[in-house]
């Protein structure tokens, strides 16, 4: 077959002059010429791309201020959530001042490396009264506040789903890996924390967390270090769906069970997945601890497969000797590797923020940025 010509077009441009040429050329030199001209295309757009994403830094917004009474940047958390960079060049800061920001809230996942400093715990609260069942919510969209973006750290806030006892209501979820909470107060019923993420890890220092049925749940690896739990009904505190092959679900270290006026019978867990793990390291107990302690959620099965273990609990709840004969008492030795290190250890130490992200708990004050 013969080679068939093709007319290239080539415009030019010259200050009062626009000209269009044809040239008559081959098949094969035109794909040739076209080729090179998409790659010089392609590698021109991919530059500016990149230019784009790393100069200038200083032009981007790094710390953000919300307030109800407007004397900050946004008057809600959302609005300032929206006006972040995403993937940004430094950590981001988000000051809330005391208030009560009624608001459902989303961090996507491409907002990483955010801060929220509340101004006062007690007096800083997100709350929301989503719940399942409502119109087309699950339990998995029923959250007042979902974290996504990694290396999140939170300080003076309480996150609270007010919907009362209708079911499912989720106050936190929190998808997000290396993720810290720091004085923090959870309120809610039913669901109050999904600690959602195979292999997310997430730490909770110095929190108060309450809730009626497997108010703490979620497949992800997290640590409970000297927090509040405060049991609202006769039922379940936990409820790990630990990914199989993980060696840590959640941890409980130095932490208080307490139990609400009313409530007689309370279970440490039971097992949402099989491969469910949850360990209390050195907590008080109260009376109102079941002298079982665990629950295997109507499935022998999983006793097989669970790790529910205690070690040193204190208080009146604290019968070891009567625990269900599947969970077991850790040794001296088994529990010297319940250290923050272990449980967070990573195949990949150089990713950012690996190798000291949970150590980042020093308390941050909160200090309002002056308005320029």
């Amino acid at each position: 077959m013969k080679e068939k010509d093709y007319i290239i077009m080539k415009k030019f441009n010259t200050p009062g002059f626009t000209k269009t040429v044809g040239h008559k050329t081959s098949r094969g030199l035109f794909v040739s010429l076209l080729r090179g001209f998409i790659i010089t295309a392609s590698l021109a757009f991919l530059s500016g791309l990149s230019n784009a994403q790393t100069s200038h830094p200083e032009k981007y917004t790094y710390i953000f201020t919300v307030a109800k009474d407007g004397t900050g940047d946004f008057r809600y958390i959302q609005d300032a959530i929206d006006a972040m960079r995403v993937y940004p060049l430094a950590p981001i800061t988000l000051y809330i001042k005391n208030g009560v920001y009624n608001e459902k809230i989303e961090l996507p996942a491409n907002n990483t490396d955010v801060n929220f400093i509340g101004e006062n715990v007690d007096s800083t609260i997100i709350v929301f009264n989503d719940y399942s069942g409502r119109g087309k919510l699950t339990t998995f969209t029923s959250f007042t506040a979902k974290i996504s973006g990694n290396r999140f750290f939170a300080q003076n806030i309480t996150f609270s789903n007010n919907a009362g006892r209708v079911g499912q209501a989720v106050a936190l979820y929190v998808d997000a890996d290396k993720a810290v909470f720091k004085n923090c107060r959870f309120l809610g019923d039913q669901d109050t924390i999904f600690s959602a993420g195979e292999t997310s890890r997430q730490l909770f220092v110095d929190c108060y967390i309450e809730g009626t049925t497997d108010f703490i749940f979620g497949p992800s690896t997290a640590v409970f270090q000297s927090c509040t739990i405060r049991e609202k009904s006769d039922s379940y505190i936990t409820a790990a769906s630990t990914t199989p092959g993980k060696k840590f679900g959640y941890v409980f270290l130095d932490c208080k069970i307490e139990a609400a006026p009313g409530v007689e019978k309370i279970y440490l867990g039971r097992p949402w997945r099989a491969h469910a793990k949850t360990v209390f390291i050195r907590c008080e107990m109260p009376v109102q601890v079941k002298p079982e302690g665990w629950n295997n959620w109507g499935n022998p099965e999983n006793e097989k497969t669970v790790l529910y273990a205690e070690y040193k609990s204190t208080g009146v709840g604290a019968q070891a000797d009567a625990r269900v004969k599947w969970s077991r008492q850790l040794t001296d030795k088994e529990a010297a590797g319940y250290t923050l290190a272990n449980i967070f250890a990573s195949y990949n130490p150089n990713l950012p923020g690996e190798k000291d992200w949970f150590l980042q708990t020093t308390l941050k004050p909160f200090v309002w940025p002056s308005k320029k």
